[in-house]
């Protein structure tokens, strides 16, 4: 796996809860394919977050570039606050 800070950790796990995320958006900034990301967040989060989680992220179409709608051609919600500093941890 590739070295991250703490804070890299803390931002791709933050994109990985995120709906509208898709893994690809996690993959330019990070170098990181689903799979390492899944790993990634089977290894920091809460067993029970991450259970839920992965039953949450079965089946969505928005986490994956390919299977979106084409007429969302953007990473996040556009009504999604700008998140200054990685306040959130979903650890």
């Amino acid at each position: 796996m590739i070295s991250l800070t703490e804070k890299d950790i803390d931002r791709i796990i933050e994109m990985g809860w995120e709906d509208r995320t898709p893994f690809e958006a996690i993959e330019h900034q990070f170098g990181l394919p689903e799979k390492q990301v899944i790993e990634l967040m089977r290894r920091y989060m809460q067993k029970s977050s991450f259970l839920m989680w992965r039953k949450r992220m079965n089946g969505r179409k928005s986490k994956h570039a390919q299977k979106r709608n084409k007429a969302i051609n953007r990473f996040k919600c556009s009504r999604q606050k700008i998140i200054t500093g990685n306040k959130i941890s979903k650890r």
